[in-house]
């Protein structure tokens, strides 16, 4: 039997995510049409890879639709840590504070910095215009089968 406590902080995440998911998809419709935000991913050989994204779309989805090696296992939902990227110093302090469940999953993740945050949960905004993020050297994927998630 899973204890109730556990039931509920996992019923508490999955809310928590459903309404960031959300949240996200209502921004993008409503930014439709608006500027873009340039975003250099280095990946972990040091090459910069150039991307453009919206404004109201996450740094994991920018990187999936540009072919950069982001995993994101569990698809935005705020249950791994695939996505960890390390966000250079300027647009760290841009960003809104990690929410309880991204701190959770960040302390699962592998090679962790005091500039760790995951790309699911950062959305692009016109104020991270030049945003660059490095992909740590490791990752940590709890799927023991092979399973790839497909970008959506």
């Amino acid at each position: 039997q899973i204890p109730t406590a556990s039931i509920q902080m996992l019923a508490a995440r999955w809310l928590s995510s459903f309404s960031r998911l959300r949240e996200g998809a209502i921004r993008r419709m409503s930014s439709a049409g608006s500027d873009s935000v340039n975003v250099t991913f280095v990946d972990k050989s040091g090459k910069e890879i150039p991307a453009a994204g919206k404004v109201g779309e996450s740094v994991l989805e920018v990187a999936h639709r540009h072919g950069v090696d982001l995993e994101g296992a569990c698809e935005s939902s705020l249950a791994c840590s695939t996505c960890h990227v390390y966000v250079a110093e300027p647009f760290y302090n841009k960003l809104p504070p990690a929410s309880e469940g991204e701190e959770d999953m960040l302390d699962l993740a592998a090679a962790l910095k005091e500039n760790s945050r995951l790309g699911c949960q950062i959305i692009l905004t016109p104020e991270l215009e030049g945003l660059t993020v490095t992909l740590p050297p490791i990752t940590r994927n709890f799927y023991v089968d092979g399973h790839v998630p497909k970008p959506h």
